[in-house]
């Protein structure tokens, strides 16, 4: 492991740290909203895809665009990296509701995975293999295999699914009608949830993600509310409410859990990102930055000291230097 990928165990996380990230680079490449962002594995480049139909790929060592592409005719949202290099996965917002597998070199499609008839609401690869998951508000969750466009697996749900794999890739959770959570084992999903956690329904959000943490303890749910669920992965214990960003306009912000499942990031429509201690529940500190508009997209390099924050602008974020 090169220095730069332990850079982490070199400096641990802790709320001093957190407390004094500051804006390193903002981009503005972006007319429109960027709806999502994913950083590869290896932490070393970050995609984004936005409501102006692009996608926008940046070097995280240099803090630099490296590329752009257009999806004009589809346009793109949830875009994912796979594990090969140099392609990704993301749903459509016009024409169908297909997902697509593009080759990031050249901007050509791989393959096409047909099967929805709403839009896509969820998307997520495995951690491990080619398997992703997919869910839609036609109320189906499908999985996939990124060499076949077959579907290899379907299930009918009751309302809109949220959904992701543990770390291991061995299971999956789906989040059912913001009430519910059931474990599945990809091995031997079509029996059914091996099981259920009841959550108390939210009065006035709907969940509109799911995350494991890293460690693969805790299940975080996000809404489009002012609410993220920490709920123990093992016996569906809630264990924390998170509370005081801003969503006064009821759309899904995303949340992220730092790579050691420490503390959790989320955006806010104030434009401000916020950060909570996983453990403990407390709020750490509120990040201030150039945003104008909702932060939707905030997540942690998986390896190198670095945050993302998205509105239509693009924000990396590094620790201040120490005195």
């Amino acid at each position: 492991m090169d220095d730069r990928q332990s850079g982490q165990k070199k400096m641990p996380l802790v709320e001093r740290i957190i407390s004094g990230f500051r804006v390193a680079k903002v981009f503005r490449e972006n007319t429109d909203k960027i709806n999502s962002i994913d950083f590869s594995q290896n932490g070393e480049t970050l995609i984004t895809s936005s409501d102006d139909d692009s996608i926008v790929i940046y070097d995280c060592e240099k803090g630099t665009q490296k590329k752009s592409l257009n999806s004009k005719k589809y346009g793109v949202d949830l875009v994912h990296y796979t594990h090969a290099a140099n392609t990704a996965i993301h749903s459509s917002n016009k024409v169908d509701d297909n997902i697509r597998y593009l080759s990031l070199p050249d901007n050509k499609y791989i393959r096409y995975f047909p099967g929805h008839t709403k839009k896509v609401v969820t998307l997520c690869m495995s951690p491990t293999d080619d398997t992703f998951l997919s869910g839609s508000l036609d109320k189906t969750i499908r999985l996939w295999d990124l060499r076949s466009t077959n579907c290899q697996g379907l299930m009918h749900l009751v309302g809109r699914p949220v959904a992701n794999f543990d770390p291991e890739g061995l299971i999956f959770a789906v989040g059912i009608n913001s009430e519910s959570i059931k474990l599945y084992d990809l091995r031997s999903f079509d029996k059914g949830p091996f099981n259920t956690f009841k959550i108390p329904q939210d009065k006035d959000c709907d969940w509109t993600g799911l995350k494991f943490s890293p460690d693969g303890k805790l299940i975080m749910v996000y809404t489009n509310g002012t609410i993220i669920h920490l709920i123990d992965a093992f016996q569906g214990t809630p264990l924390q409410t998170l509370k005081g960003h801003v969503n006064n306009k009821g759309i899904p912000l995303e949340a992220s859990f730092s790579p050691d499942s420490q503390f959790v990031f989320s955006g806010s429509t104030d434009g401000k990102i916020h950060v909570w201690n996983a453990l403990y529940g407390h709020k750490v500190c509120v990040l201030q930055a150039e945003h104008t508009g909702p932060v939707q997209c905030v997540q942690f390099n998986p390896k190198y000291m670095m945050v993302a924050s998205a509105c239509t602008t693009m924000a990396f974020w590094i620790p201040a230097a120490e005195d």
